[in-house]
């Protein structure tokens, strides 16, 4: 029985979600179909280009992303404080820049007297259009329907070309947060299609990796990280890069290699102070995907009202 997305997305309950889209054909996505003796890897750069523009107009950002042969992997942040301090103006600009607008909003954006019920009603449909501008739903739309319009052009055909509608999960604290992110950046590594996190193209960590070494504060319309949380708070993901750089390389090496042992010194400072031990740590970063709701029994107690939800089901991290 298919959830209700009202029971899967709140920004009440928390603002960071991640989500997962899967390919429909037996024909890869992005990569390489055997069968058909073609290359589908050009698709990779179509959803990355798609995934940053979407998150440059809309006010949803990517903490991290994945695109793989047959699916792909965001963790998204709704940025409500962003969409409230915009302008009417602002907001018609920005959903007019993927869409076609109604005779009376294109007069408002040109400058044209209206009357007083012409302006109330231009308002009420701008509005609307600002809601939709946090809606992870029309995000991951008009992501999946413009990349399914390019790939059946290129193919010749027609027919769905996602599996339904898109996996999300909600993350309910920053531990579940750093664990969908490392998830998300180390999918390459774990499918053994790249060796380190710098050499895994078509992801966030990469991004942020060579935006590092171009000297840039941070990669292009991904969200930054503002370090540790404090008052008052920055607009980020509250880790230090460096830490999380050190968290995902570390992981990696220890998934890739299998040793679930004794960790030394060198644990990443950012585990501890999430109060992760290192075992519970991989237990979560190789099973994220489990479930709809990831956090601590507590946060997952306290998300189930905003959800209009009554069980606890999902993936269950470690009280800190």
């Amino acid at each position: 029985m298919t959830t209700a997305r009202s029971s899967l997305i709140n920004v009440s309950a928390t603002p960071y979600y991640h989500c997962v889209s899967r390919c429909v054909r037996r024909s890869f996505l992005c990569g390489y179909d055997i069968h058909a003796d073609k290359s589908f890897e050009h698709r990779r750069e179509w959803i990355e280009k798609r995934l940053l523009l979407l998150a440059h107009i809309f006010c949803i950002d990517v903490c991290a992303y994945a695109i793989m042969s047959n699916h792909y992997h965001v963790v998204l942040h709704i940025n409500t404080k962003e969409a409230g301090l915009l302008s009417l103006e602002q907001v018609a600009e920005r959903w007019l820049s993927l869409h076609s607008g109604p005779v009376l909003v294109n007069r408002f954006m040109g400058g044209d007297k209206l009357s007083e019920a012409e302006r109330e009603r231009c308002e009420e449909i701008i509005e609307v259009w600002r809601e939709r501008l946090t809606s992870i739903s029309w995000f991951m739309r008009l992501l999946n329907q413009h990349i399914a319009l390019e790939a059946n052009r290129e193919d010749q055909c027609t027919g769905h070309f996602w599996e339904g509608r898109f996996k999300s999960q909600a993350l309910l604290d920053e531990k579940a947060l750093a664990a969908a992110m490392a998830y998300v950046d180390l999918n390459p590594v774990r499918a053994a299609i790249a060796d380190t996190p710098e050499q895994s193209a078509f992801t966030s960590v990469k991004a942020r990796i060579e935006a590092l070494r171009k000297e840039q504060h941070t990669a292009r319309y991904l969200f930054p990280f503002v370090g540790n949380p404090r008052e008052p708070r920055p607009d980020g993901i509250p880790f230090r890069l460096m830490d999380y750089l050190e968290l995902v390389d570390w992981t990696g090496r220890q998934m890739r290699d299998n040793k679930r042992g004794h960790i030394n010194s060198t644990l990443p400072p950012i585990l501890s102070r999430l109060g992760f031990e290192p075992a519970d740590w991989l237990q979560a970063c190789t099973q994220i995907e489990r479930g709809r709701l990831v956090g601590s029994d507590v946060a997952i107690k306290a998300a189930l009202p905003q959800l209009n939800r009554k069980r606890i089901s999902g993936l269950r991290l470690p009280d800190g």
